[in-house]
């Protein structure tokens, strides 16, 4: 330590601290103490510059002479320049990746009978959206693949330590994969570079957007779930050429996927699996790797915006029945209603896919609650008609009735009164004058006023006896008993009222049984 000490001492000049190498300040003296110990006047710059640095990464108890020879003499040992030797283009051009056509003209084989096995894996990072008209799923994703390059090897300690580089694409071979059930390229640009490594993997990540077909399954919509695949395979290359291969963990990739995706729309990430499959394309076997992406369908706003609404129609058209049979308002109230459920269907028939295989259950819905309320207009029509017949038949009787009492009398009954009235003072007053003439003078002028109070006598009876005729024709029309069609027309609202209710309650309940089953 003494002697270090004392050295240090000799180079700085006799400094009474010993300097901090490390410090950026304390360059320059390192710099000095390179260029006065390698005094040769060809040494280049870049080696001086080269051994500069690999004496500020010495402790402070190296710093002797003998330690300076040793870095010198592997400095020298560096064919080209220290600088150059760690870039990328000495490996570029190490590798002669811009000369050389077996790069890109072919796999990446020294034999051809050798196998390229590529690995792969997918990241889902958003759910963009699900087009159930179309059956189509948009979605956007990361793709990672890896494989290995044959031609590609470089030593790392000859080029600083470098273990990997990057390199764009034009300059190697990528594996022709493609995805079965995109309908739509991607208009992004694709990742221009490749990640190349020192033993000669080559990785490749690309994200896209994924416009692909899903068959979807919307006999429980809205409360379905979908399972839409994404399936990878090369275009040309056949299992004998080229493999795929991938990371077997579903739980795991499940995790991650969860964790990475953004946002998922109207719909839930519930899990994503993988598995191999090999199919036979052209006439040529080929490994295809299949991704399925399970969501499930936020249900909430549909059954705010649509079952409850339908519901609340069927509960009108119970009210309806509290209704009188006797004015057209009824079945006006009922069509209304009606029409409704059909604007409701419309909307439907424009979310769900023509192509299903079975009637969606939310259609059995609606249907049945479409016909519901029809069996009930048609109801409401019939009972309306046999009441109404039941009141023609009635007037008619009562008509016959009055022209077999009085044919010829064919006016209302109050003008019959006041013209009897009429006719009872005109006879009065005759009768009255007739006898003014044969009695006596001083007689006259009291028989015609007995005359006249015996008439106003006579039209108060007549007036007694039409008001004790209209209180027996009002307490007749109100005791009167209901004709047979009128009873007939309770008898079947009786009965559909309680099959209605029965009908809504049974198929309410084996409906919502069946969706539950089926989401079990």
């Amino acid at each position: 330590m003494i002697q270090a000490l004392l050295f240090l001492f000799v180079l700085t000049g006799g400094g009474g601290s010993i300097p901090d190498l490390r410090i950026p300040d304390d360059n320059q003296l390192v710099s000095n103490w390179t260029s006065d110990y390698f005094s040769e006047e060809n040494l280049e710059i870049e080696l001086k510059r080269t051994v500069n640095d690999m004496v500020l990464d010495l402790p402070v108890q190296e710093l002797r002479p003998e330690r300076f020879d040793e870095i010198y003499l592997a400095a020298k040992k560096i064919k080209i320049e220290p600088s150059y030797a760690c870039s990328y283009e000495a490996i570029f051009n190490e590798l002669g990746l811009s000369l050389n056509k077996k790069y890109v003209i072919g796999r990446p084989v020294i034999d051809y009978r050798h196998l390229t096995w590529v690995f792969i894996e997918m990241r889902i990072y958003a759910i963009l959206d699900v087009r159930e008209a179309n059956q189509m799923l948009v979605s956007y994703i990361w793709v990672y693949l890896r494989w290995d390059n044959e031609h590609i090897n470089w030593d790392q300690d000859k080029f600083c330590g470098q273990t990997q580089i990057l390199i764009p694409t034009k300059y190697l071979w990528m594996p022709d994969l493609t995805i079965e059930e995109m309908t739509e390229q991607d208009k992004a640009t694709p990742s221009p570079n490749l990640n190349v490594g020192y033993h000669g993997w080559v990785e490749f990540r690309n994200d896209q957007v994924v416009v692909s077909t899903c068959k979807m399954e919307v006999y429980r919509f809205p409360f379905d779930v979908q399972s839409c695949n994404i399936s990878f395979k090369s275009i040309m290359h056949s299992d004998e050429q080229l493999k795929l291969f991938y990371y077997t963990n579903n739980s795991e990739l499940t995790e991650q996927s969860r964790q990475t995706i953004q946002t998922q729309y109207e719909w839930i990430f519930l899990n994503m699996t993988v598995q191999e499959k090999n199919v036979n394309h052209f006439g040529f076997n080929q490994t295809v790797i299949v991704y399925t992406i399970t969501m499930k369908r936020r249900s909430v706003l549909y059954i705010a915006n649509f079952l409850l609404p339908i519901l609340f129609f069927l509960c009108l058209d119970f009210a309806s029945f509290l209704l009188s049979d006797t004015g057209g308002e009824k079945v006006g109230f009922k069509v209304t209603v009606l029409l409704a459920v059909t604007v409701m269907q419309l909307i439907l028939n424009e979310i769900l896919p023509p192509s299903s295989d079975k009637i969606p259950l939310i259609a059995i819905y609606c249907i049945g609650i479409f016909t519901l309320m029809l069996l009930s207009l048609l109801e409401t029509i019939l009972v309306m008609y046999l009441i109404g017949k039941d009141h023609k038949s009635t007037e008619k009787k009562e008509e016959n009735q009055k022209l077999i009492e009085n044919p010829e009398d064919k006016r209302s009954p109050h003008q019959g009164c006041f013209t009897g009235i009429k006719e009872l003072v005109h006879s009065a007053l005759a009768k009255g004058a007739a006898k003014e003439d044969q009695s006596f003078p001083e007689e006259g002028s009291s028989s015609s006023q007995t005359e006249v109070s015996l008439v106003m006598e006579k039209i108060q009876e007549e007036l007694v006896e039409m008001r004790k005729s209209k209180s027996l024709l009002s307490s007749r029309t109100e005791d009167e008993t209901p004709g047979y069609w009128t009873r007939v027309a309770k008898k079947i609202r009786k009965v559909f009222t309680i099959f209605y209710i029965m009908s809504v309650i049974i198929f309410m309940s084996v409906l919502f049984t069946v969706w539950n089953i089926d989401g079990v």
